[in-house]
């Protein structure tokens, strides 16, 4: 079982990241307006995508490592930390629904109506998008596993 502090700080995590969000579609507006005013539409939805992400996760993993852990007592199962997983809980559903309005929002823009990769992304589209993302997720959950191991 967790201790209460391990549950304060996941409870905590979770809190934070739910709180960010609004500020990654702020974020996503900022950077989609720079490209168009530049006139850079060019691989504006996966640059962006992957800039607001990337420095997502690399707030998110700063954030996570001021908070106190106790991992002694937590089952590792393949080197995964059952810490871990719950602390990666509060990131279900994130990507699918921030993708849901990054596309909605291309889709929505009339200075994108000239560029159709752009304006209304293809699911191939979609799907290199999320293999970038998947690389980020994967960074950021093996960094959060290894400080959750390294607290004890």
């Amino acid at each position: 079982m967790n201790t209460p502090n391990n549950a304060d700080s996941i409870a905590q995590f979770h809190r934070h990241i739910a709180g960010q969000q609004p500020l990654l579609k702020n974020r996503y507006g900022q950077l989609l307006a720079q490209d168009l005013s530049r006139q850079q539409w060019d691989g504006c939805f996966e640059r962006n995508v992957l800039a607001v992400l990337g420095q997502f996760y690399d707030e998110a993993l700063v954030y996570l490592k001021t908070l106190p852990f106790d991992s002694a007592a937590s089952p590792v199962n393949r080197g995964l930390s059952d810490l871990t997983k719950q602390i990666l809980a509060a990131f279900d559903g994130f990507v699918d629904e921030f993708l849901l309005f990054v596309v909605d929002r291309h889709r929505t823009s009339c200075a994108l109506s000239n560029f159709p990769d752009e304006h209304k992304p293809d699911k191939a589209y979609v799907n290199a998008v999320r293999h970038g993302i998947a690389g980020l997720w994967q960074n950021f959950a093996l960094a959060a596993n290894v400080y959750v191991l390294e607290c004890q």
